[in-house]
């Protein structure tokens, strides 16, 4: 079959990769769709050393190893958990200490024909809701985990640092919570697309100082986490929402004095994100930026690189 397959930091698409027999437990699913994101991008960097297919948002029809759901278009949640550890005891897969996860962590991604995942990692896609934009499900998931972290009510002043493809729909999801929302960026065109739904935006120098309850770092750079740290209340909590390549410098004698709460937020809840996309809660169709064939890939990751572009997609069909 065919896929992009990443080692030393080089992205080559190979078309001699062996289509993989599911182990028990697991699911066989044929690609329909899969979309690239920062981590991806990341890995190429070296952000974390990963030998194999990458790709972890996808859409893609089950062919073998559930019966339940055979023929059925499915998206899947990245983490495969042992079951056993002292994290799976605790309800806690995401961190489990034996897991692999797709496309990043020794388990073969998206980014290809076919990929396996463990049955119970499936989800059905509603529908109603469209091949692209169920894609979308894993990073709503992510953004959904913040109100699983943290507890929002209409009085909470809330502040996302970053108009990315991650920060986009983290706004639209925090803005159903009715609490007092302003998105900050440098890019006008992608923060029409939030203010077009009646979200509050601006660009970064507008953020005003020890102001915000909560704040949400979406820019994976030194500079986003300045601007949500300052803008941050004493006793304000501040989400980290982004991988960050490099080492991040903080002043972390002022975090102790202003009794700061540091949360990082990664995996989230599939149930929910699908039912956004089903309900149409949130947007995802205008963070589309294009759409290439699989034999493409190495272009469609140059465009995915390009200052200012959003969301691309590989088509695997």
């Amino acid at each position: 079959m065919k896929g992009l397959w990443l080692e030393n930091n080089q992205l080559q698409l190979r078309t001699d990769i062996p289509i993989p027999e599911p182990p028990p437990g697991e699911a066989l699913v044929r690609v329909l769709r899969a979309g690239i994101c920062n981590t991806d991008l990341e890995l190429i960097k070296g952000y974390y050393p990963y030998t194999g297919i990458i790709g972890h948002e996808f859409v893609g029809v089950v062919e073998a190893g559930a019966d339940n759901l055979i023929n059925q278009r499915v998206v899947g949640e990245i983490n495969a958990a042992c079951g056993y550890c002292r994290f799976c005891r605790r309800g806690q897969p995401t961190h489990c200490e034996n897991r692999t996860v797709l496309g990043i962590f020794n388990r073969n991604g998206a980014f290809a024909e076919y990929l396996c995942l463990p049955i119970e990692n499936l989800h059905p896609v509603p529908e109603n809701v469209s091949t692209d934009a169920a894609t979308f499900t894993e990073p709503i998931a992510a953004a959904l985990e913040i109100q699983e972290q943290v507890k929002l009510s209409k009085d909470d002043r809330v502040l996302v640092v970053g108009d990315g493809k991650l920060g986009q729909l983290i706004a639209q999801t925090l803005a159903l919570t009715g609490c007092e929302l302003l998105v900050v960026g440098r890019h006008k065109d992608k923060l029409a697309n939030l203010a077009a739904r009646g979200i509050k935006t601006g660009l970064v120098d507008t953020v005003t100082d020890i102001y915000f309850d909560i704040s949400v770092d979406c820019t994976g750079n030194p500079e986003g986490f300045s601007t949500a740290r300052r803008a941050l209340r004493p006793r304000g909590t501040l989400v980290l929402k982004s991988t960050y390549a490099g080492n991040l410098s903080l002043d972390a004698s002022s975090l102790v004095v202003d009794e700061i709460t540091l949360i990082g937020s990664r995996c989230g809840p599939f149930t929910p994100a699908l039912e956004l996309l089903a309900t149409k809660q949130v947007n995802v169709e205008k963070l589309i930026d294009a759409h290439y064939a699989l034999s493409e890939g190495l272009a469609a990751f140059e465009k995915a690189q390009t200052k200012g572009v959003l969301k691309v997609l590989l088509e695997m069909n």
